[in-house]
């Protein structure tokens, strides 16, 4: 078992006596990842972790029990074959953890099947059950600093990606093209694509606009919003540009506007705060501008083994930021058939404030035509 599995099951038993919780039972993903460093196929056959104060098992198929062992030694398998199913396995691990005693409180992975989770729930006595939001959510949330390192370095290789793709920008490109550009760049230096979105003119009013075929004509906004995958950890970006003459009054009050808001979540973010007093920080800003219609998304989300996880910077989400906590910050304006724009970073938060992982500035370009 390495040292960051030993420390993260530390870090959890820990908070499990500090929330009453008797058992962790955690399925194929992000989670699993995360704590044990395991991520088995994934299908209809049950997997899935437990966690008690003194025992961690995984419940596994062995066909798939060798792959699976060699990302996560020394963490006891309970296999089961097709011939026989799950039944005996699970009750084995259960009875091993001392989790058959009756009025068990567990946590079940929100992201794990529901036939999973039924499955465990029918072997146990009068459970009470929750998800994992104050533990293994909370502890993913908090990220140390290996892991502001991983996602410092993936934000610097969005930064090279972005520079590439404007740089590159001339009329007639697809949006293809460009999301091509940035897609080889990930892959040409050891990342994988996660998304990304290419947005010429109107499209860019599309918060979650599908990158096609249009091309780029002078005097026309550019949206992109991009991030790649490297050694696990995700980055996410967007920035605007304007291609061609100086543009008109209206875009550069919207811009301005849109970076007021950033400014004012980013400047809102510190620990203790409420997540939804800074998209409240932000929505203030856009709607005393008069454009709160057309601010149709939260302010951010949180970024670590997923692209969005907790914290969400979000009017519905009144949970307090904590130091290592990492979110986005992207506040936009999208004006229906004329034009959208967005403007995010990435931000880790210390004890007295933000660090921004991107070093690209944040600036709405101004991009001369390019035949």
């Amino acid at each position: 078992m390495s040292d960051i599995v030993e420390n993260r099951l530390a870090r959890l038993r820990q908070r499990m006596v500090e929330t009453n919780t008797d058992l962790v039972a955690i399925g194929p993903g992000s989670h699993m990842q995360w704590l044990l460093g395991l991520n088995p196929h994934g299908d209809e056959r049950p997997v899935m972790a437990i966690v008690t104060d003194n025992q961690v098992g995984v419940l596994m198929p062995l066909l798939n029990a060798e792959a699976s062992r060699a990302q996560c030694a020394n963490v006891p398998f309970f296999e089961w074959s097709d011939a026989d199913g799950p039944l005996g396995a699970l009750t084995q691990l259960l009875t091993e953890a001392n989790a058959k005693r009756p009025g068990l409180r567990i946590v079940l992975d929100e992201m794990m099947r529901t036939d999973f989770s039924f499955l465990l729930l029918d072997q146990l006595d009068t459970p009470t059950h929750r998800f994992t939001l104050d533990t293994v959510g909370l502890l993913r949330a908090e990220k140390d600093a290996e892991e502001r390192q991983l996602l410092k370095d993936c934000a610097l290789l969005n930064d090279a990606a972005f520079e590439r793709a404007f740089e590159a920008l001339h009329t007639g490109m697809t949006e293809i093209e460009v999301r091509d550009i940035i897609n080889d760049h990930y892959m040409g230096n050891g990342a994988e694509p996660a998304f990304c979105i290419v947005a010429f003119g109107k499209n860019s009013a599309y918060p979650h606009h599908h990158t096609t075929t249009d091309t780029l004509q002078p005097n026309m906004a550019v949206l992109i919003d991009a991030g790649c995958r490297l050694r696990g950890y995700p980055s996410d970006m967007t920035r605007c540009a304007w291609y061609g003459d100086t543009p008109n009054a209206r875009f550069y009050e919207v811009a301005g506007i849109v970076e007021q808001a950033v400014e004012s979540a980013q400047s809102a973010a510190l620990p203790g705060t409420l997540c939804s007093d800074v998209d409240k920080a932000a929505r203030t800003v856009i709607q005393d501008a008069g454009f709160g219609p057309e601010f149709l998304h939260r302010t951010g989300h949180g970024l670590g083994v997923d692209v969005h996880e907790p914290p969400y910077i979000a009017a519905n989400y009144p949970e307090p930021l904590r130091v290592g906590n990492v979110f986005s910050v992207e506040p936009g304006i999208y004006l229906k058939e004329e034009f959208g724009i967005r403007l995010e970073d990435v931000a880790f938060l210390h004890s007295g404030g933000v660090e921004i992982l991107s070093e690209l500035p944040r600036t709405v370009r101004l991009l001369p035509v390019k035949d």
